[in-house]
């Protein structure tokens, strides 16, 4: 054909593939930059980990003295009796400061892997291992498109916040697993399925990491993997679930949101007492009871507020995974019977999951949950034994600590609730373009509306309820 008489060009033909290949365009692009931006190692932000994680290990080791009550005994003696009734087959029957999975029991025995250190000593260098890989992968999914390394700076600065009890207890192992999970997320929902179940074989709580879990495989895996390994667990040692009973008996804890009402009541003549019970320092007296079962409601309506929103959400992004999970673990701890200081690594470390994703909406609630972490460490351990007496400094810690944390519950959840399950008529999207195996573009590309990207393969792309 000779080029007059060309065929010309037809924008309906066309248009199509330039608009498909101008998005890609725009998404090689924004990829780009962010590869640029993470090259190279960010130097500041290891070096900070590494010095405020050296301050921590001075204080577990005892080089330096951190005020208030010694937090580091758990370990050298409650741990380590568990760690001698373990190694002979059984668990701690009869004992009921052990209220934990069965899982539990290898984060217990886990020194054995160093057995040139003594007991503690090895316990508390795997802390500062389980607290690297957490970091390593922060750092990883922070160098992805769309992704940036606000989470891995959560981290860093989040857990020396709360002291030297971080590196005494075994949170930051059960914290490691779950930021595993859900960094695994959307891109391998079995892999996900199976470290939540052993997660929450370690302590619980993981287990609400499925609530944004938008594919059957993850919750299959997950079923499948918690049966296996608790009947597992249950055949090896006897003893496995005496947990249960145990937790059942647990009253108000000192330092829980319920514990107000005694902190108060102290200064208008109750007559209760405070005393170590279940392991834990707890009120008892009179009215005990209606307040455990009080918060025992609050944990129900909590529930009840999170399968509402699950039915009701329909915009599902890549960070609705990590985001849900905040928000339902920042609930449950929040109006649960018992408030650890341990209990803000779990939070911390999903703020920080949160924010390695641009688009997260959670930056405002993840601030708080700092601010919180620094409250903690001051009613405990520094000034414990005010919180114990109920006086005037204690009283006021306990009514900041949380207050924040119910300021976060709500800011969170408001969030979470208008970004993911908007009311009718207000951009109702199910299928939102959904970024390639190999790259997820900056969120602003998504602000264009629903069409659907191409995947450079001809095909026509991948939606966010479809994820890999």
């Amino acid at each position: 054909m000779s080029p007059s008489r060309a065929a010309p060009h037809r924008p309906g033909a066309g248009g199509t593939r330039t608009t498909d290949d101008g998005r890609q365009a725009q998404v090689d692009q924004v990829a780009q930059v962010d590869r640029a931006g993470t090259r190279r190692l960010p130097w500041i932000l290891l070096a900070s980990w590494g010095a405020s994680r050296l301050v921590l290990l001075l204080y577990v080791f005892k080089v330096l003295v951190f005020p208030g009550p010694d937090v580091t005994g758990d370990v050298s003696f409650i741990y380590h009796g568990w760690y001698e009734v373990l190694r002979t087959g059984t668990y701690p029957q009869g004992d009921v400061t052990w209220q934990y999975p069965p899982a539990a029991a290898l984060a217990i025995l886990s020194p054995a892997l160093l057995p040139f250190l003594d007991y503690a000593s090895a316990f508390f260098v795997l802390a500062l291992l389980a607290d690297l890989a957490v970091l390593t992968l922060l750092l990883h999914a922070g160098s992805r498109p769309g992704r940036t390394r606000r989470g891995a700076w959560v981290w860093v600065v989040g857990l020396p916040l709360l002291g030297p009890t971080v590196y005494a207890r075994y949170d930051v192992m059960v914290t490691a697993v779950a930021v595993a999970a859900l960094l695994a997320g959307s891109r391998h929902p079995r892999v996900m399925g199976a470290l939540v179940a052993f997660g929450a074989l370690l302590k619980v709580w993981p287990v609400l990491l499925l609530l944004g879990a938008r594919t059957r495989a993850a919750w299959a895996s997950a079923a499948v993997t918690a049966g296996s390994l608790a009947l597992l667990f249950a055949l090896a040692m006897p003893g496995a679930f005496d947990f249960l009973s145990f937790q059942r008996d647990r009253g108000t804890e000192v330092e829980s949101l319920g514990a107000l009402v005694f902190h108060v009541a102290r200064q208008f003549g109750w007559n209760g007492q405070v005393l170590l019970n279940y392991g834990s320092v707890e009120f008892l007296g009179d009215y005990v009871d209606v307040v455990s079962n009080a918060a025992l409601l609050l944990s129900a309506a909590a529930f009840a507020w999170l399968l509402l929103w699950r039915a009701r959400a329909r915009r599902f992004a890549p960070h609705t995974l990590a985001d849900a999970a905040f928000v339902a673990v920042l609930m449950f701890t929040t109006t649960s019977r018992v408030i650890s200081p341990q209990y803000m690594v779990w939070l911390v470390g999903l703020a920080a999951v949160c924010l390695c994703f641009r688009a997260s909406r959670m930056t405002t609630p993840a601030v708080v949950v700092l601010v919180a972490s620094f409250v903690t460490v001051l009613e405990f351990p520094i000034w414990f034994g005010h919180v114990v007496m109920s006086d005037w400094l204690g009283v006021t810690l306990m009514f900041l600590r949380n207050g924040l944390l119910v300021l976060a519950t709500l800011l969170a959840a408001l969030e979470l609730w208008q970004e993911h399950a908007p009311r009718k008529g207000r951009g109702e999207l199910r299928d939102q373009p959904h970024a390639t195996r190999s790259q997820e573009p900056h969120p602003g590309v998504w602000e264009r509306g629903p069409q659907r990207m191409g995947t450079g393969r001809g095909g026509g792309g991948e939606t966010l309820d479809q994820p890999s």
